[in-house]
């Protein structure tokens, strides 16, 4: 997936809590303006199977999260009926974690689907895994993150898990805000602290989640923008606009949309996309 891709993909993922949070914030009309216009466009299509290996999962996304007020057979529609055609929005072959991709976003489309629940699938994700005694380092963190908020719906539902599988995830994910934070690991801590919040934590009391917040805000420039995905990658004042982009647009969209959800915490569960 190109990096253009992506970033909008996020993009749309950021306006969609965005709008759910604060749907009158006059700053989210930038944001909501280039979600629509892509949505709309009929050549943007074509750069979601740039790599065949993940069309259908990007296919499925671009669906799930088109913004509401779309024509109802605009190009969104094409894609998501593409990407849920045959047996892709079943169990076949897909990992732990690729399942529990596929049921949130296949839930947020609205589409049927024979995936498996989420207490399942939580039970079988290398997070519930992780037995006490064993390295941290073992985690993978984007994995641990993204289960959480699959689960969660990005901190707009209860993750659904029983008392002793919540003690478990909060302790793996201090831990690793912890490991991340010492590593000056930006983009990897934002994720965290959002987990953080999912997992009913508040990231300003706990002692991982307060170095987080104070690490991310001593790099954000002014404009906002976090300069790469760490301090050994930051990128510097000379380069050129698109090298900067490319650097840090992953790292600034993810504390964006930390700092959106955490801001407006327990606000109103955002509406299914894709099916409008």
């Amino acid at each position: 997936m190109t990096p253009r891709v992506k970033a909008l993909l996020q993009l749309a993922l950021l306006h969609r809590a965005w709008a759910g949070a604060d749907p009158a914030d006059p700053d989210l009309a930038g944001v909501a303006a280039t979600v629509d216009q892509v949505w709309r466009s009929p050549d943007h299509p074509r750069l979601l199977t740039v790599e065949p290996r993940y069309a259908r999962q990007f296919q499925l996304m671009h669906g799930a999260l088109a913004p509401a007020g779309l024509p109802a057979g605009g190009p969104h529609r094409a894609v998501l009926a593409e990407a849920v055609a045959g047996d892709f929005l079943t169990p076949r072959r897909k990992s732990p974690y690729l399942h529990l991709e596929t049921r949130y976003y296949a839930e947020l489309a609205r589409v049927p689907h024979r995936l498996a629940d989420y207490p399942e699938l939580y039970r079988i994700s290398r997070l519930a895994g992780h037995t006490d005694g064993r390295p941290i380092d073992e985690l993978d963190v984007c994995n641990v993150t993204h289960t959480v908020f699959h689960l969660a719906d990005f901190g707009f539902r209860d993750p659904g898990l029983d008392a002793a599988d919540l003690a478990h995830a909060r302790d793996r994910v201090c831990r690793l805000t912890e490991r991340c934070v010492r590593r000056g690991e930006w983009d990897l801590t934002g994720k965290l602290l959002l987990a953080q919040h999912c997992l009913g934590l508040d990231p300003l009391s706990t002692p991982s989640g307060a170095a987080g917040l104070r690490l991310l805000a001593e790099v954000q420039t002014p404009e906002g923008a976090v300069p790469g995905r760490s301090a050994a990658d930051r990128t510097g004042p000379d380069a050129s606009p698109v090298a900067f982009f490319r650097a840090s647009y992953q790292s600034t969209l993810v504390v964006a949309l930390a700092t959106v959800v955490l801001l407006h915490r327990g606000a109103a569960v955002p509406a299914p996309g894709g099916a409008r």
